[in-house]
């Protein structure tokens, strides 16, 4: 069961990192709140998208920002895939 709530808790924690550094990135990028434009703003994107963000370099120009918002998705569906074995490991030892 304790397993369990860490897992929960790790995954909220990440969706809001991921969802900090994407307003984050977006307030650089756009200029939101009188915010100067940056083109290091999305540096907090990089560690939550960290190993598929390596492949950025395959991504047409034109998508690169929107491929470094959504690949921390990949890890985040391998964090949820491995609480779910986990949960299932954790029922069936019951």
């Amino acid at each position: 069961m304790r397993r369990l709530m860490l897992c929960k808790i790790a995954i909220w924690v990440f969706v809001l990192l991921w969802a900090g550094a994407t307003f984050i990135f977006a307030t650089g990028t756009f200029g939101w709140f009188g915010q100067p434009q940056d083109p290091l703003s999305g540096v907090f994107l990089l560690p939550l998208g960290f190993p598929w963000i390596l492949a950025i370099e395959i991504v047409p120009e034109t998508a690169k920002p929107l491929f470094a918002v959504f690949a921390p998705s990949l890890t985040l569906a391998i964090l949820v895939v491995f609480c779910r074995k986990m949960n299932g490991k954790i029922r069936r030892s019951r």
